[in-house]
């Protein structure tokens, strides 16, 4: 039966699944970024978002202006508010971090929707404000750098847009290093449909920790397969509905579906930490034990972890 609706899925598209093109300007076309150019970034970037709240205001779609209007008062490293919308913000002092966490969302995740997926990277700013040492200084990444699958579609069940996005968040980590130098200590951490696009991308990302939260597999059969030099964290809440999503990975109809090897069974080898009673989007909950976790990861105090 459960073949037979992949199938279904995979061979009929879902009515409305397509998003809305709002009009907006192309991205700019900057250098790489450095520590001395980030505030020229950020202010071209901010330019950008507010010529895009005024054609989405043109457009008679104030949903999106709004949103458009609220990020241009932001340090946005990048934007493009074209279709869903991409955005990579930052939150601190990207220059002069020691400890950077950089964050990747899942399914349903663009401009209109980007104050939830900002909420969890606001939740880790402001714990890691409060627990990072004397003399360390944190910076947290939001990365939307890819077009998320809706949780009602076909290209969530499959590798596609993760394959796709995983040179963007190459790219992504590396403009992070750019700017930091090698003395960072840089944590991917990444939710959900996240955790693919991670995974795909782990082969030779200069990060330190990689964690999968809520994670419905990675399309490799264990941690050693993602080819990393990073140690690779797995967490799921005790209410996380993803726990019910069968981990497996068939062919149907030419079609790979299914993300294989659950990242929490001790068969993937992954390093599981506790995330307590929490839900599917529970894992950045303030005084959550998953957020307590995850800032433990990303300061490196990694014995502090508790399983």
């Amino acid at each position: 039966m459960l073949a037979l609706l992949v199938a279904c899925a995979v061979a009929v598209p879902l009515a409305g699944a397509a998003r809305a093109q709002v009009p907006a300007p192309p991205p700019v076309v900057l250098a790489g970024p450095s520590a001395a150019s980030l505030d020229a970034i950020y202010a071209a970037n901010r330019a950008n978002a507010e010529e895009a709240a005024r054609m989405a205001d043109a457009y008679g779609d104030r949903r999106r202006a709004d949103a458009d209007r609220t990020l241009a008062g932001r340090q946005l490293l990048y934007f493009d508010g074209r279709g869903s919308g991409l955005v990579t913000e930052v939150l601190g002092d990207l220059a002069h971090a020691d400890r950077v966490a950089v964050l990747v969302p899942g399914s349903d995740t663009g401009i209109d929707t980007y104050g939830r997926f900002r909420a969890t990277a606001l939740a880790l700013h402001e714990r890691l404000a409060r627990e990072t040492p004397a003399g360390t200084r944190t910076a947290v990444v939001a990365w939307l750098g890819y077009e998320t699958p809706g949780t009602v579609s076909t290209t969530v069940a499959t590798t596609d847009r993760a394959e796709e996005a995983a040179p963007g968040l190459r790219e992504a980590v590396g403009d992070v290093r750019a700017v930091t130098g090698p003395r960072a200590r840089v944590s991917l951490l990444c939710h959900s449909y996240g955790s693919v696009v991670c995974a795909e991308a782990a082969g030779g990302l200069d990060v330190d920790d990689i964690a999968l939260l809520g994670s419905p597999g990675t399309g490799a059969d264990t941690a050693a397969a993602l080819r990393t030099r990073a140690r690779v964290w797995a967490a799921r809440g005790a209410d996380d509905w993803i726990g019910n999503v069968p981990h497996l990975s068939v062919d149907v109809l030419g079609t790979t579906v299914g993300f294989g090897t659950d990242p929490v069974s001790p068969a993937f080898g992954a390093r599981v930490f506790a995330a307590g009673d929490g839900g599917h989007s529970d894992y950045f909950a303030p005084g959550s034990t998953s957020l307590a976790n995850l800032t433990r990861i990303v300061l490196g105090e990694t014995p502090e972890v508790t399983s």
